[in-house]
């Protein structure tokens, strides 16, 4: 089966990366992933760089411990104003989340996710 895109997927708990990733590479995508905002902005750099880019980043809006999607979304758009990010939290009533284009966010996902859903908004994405 050929590639739908290429997804950086951000989440700092280890069961939502692994569960993530197998819906994700099951809908068809490659996946890379990492546990805070620092780290997903140094892979979107490289893999930007090396021109292999990602087609889509999801970004996990709060890390307890380092850079969350709030944070890191200002890194990527002002290394790429261009990137195609998704925010995804549990707290569908933070403002980021409510409001997320005024963050420079494409889309949200609440969790916990349905595969329906992050079947749609990729779609929708990948088709921009």
């Amino acid at each position: 089966m050929t590639s739908k895109g290429k997804i950086l997927l951000m989440d700092d708990e280890q069961i939502i990366l692994d569960v993530t990733q197998e819906v994700l590479k099951f809908l068809g995508y490659d996946v890379m992933f990492s546990q805070d905002g620092e780290t997903a902005y140094n892979l979107y750099v490289q893999e930007k760089n090396a021109g292999s880019p990602f087609d889509i980043v999801i970004l996990d809006l709060s890390v307890p411990e380092g850079i969350g999607g709030k944070d890191a979304i200002v890194k990527l758009k002002a290394f790429d104003p261009q990137v195609k990010a998704i925010v995804s939290s549990g707290y569908s009533n933070d403002p980021v989340v409510q409001d997320f284009t005024q963050y420079g966010f494409s889309g949200k996902l609440s969790k916990p996710y349905k595969i329906n859903d992050m079947k749609l908004i990729l779609e929708q994405l990948m088709a921009r």
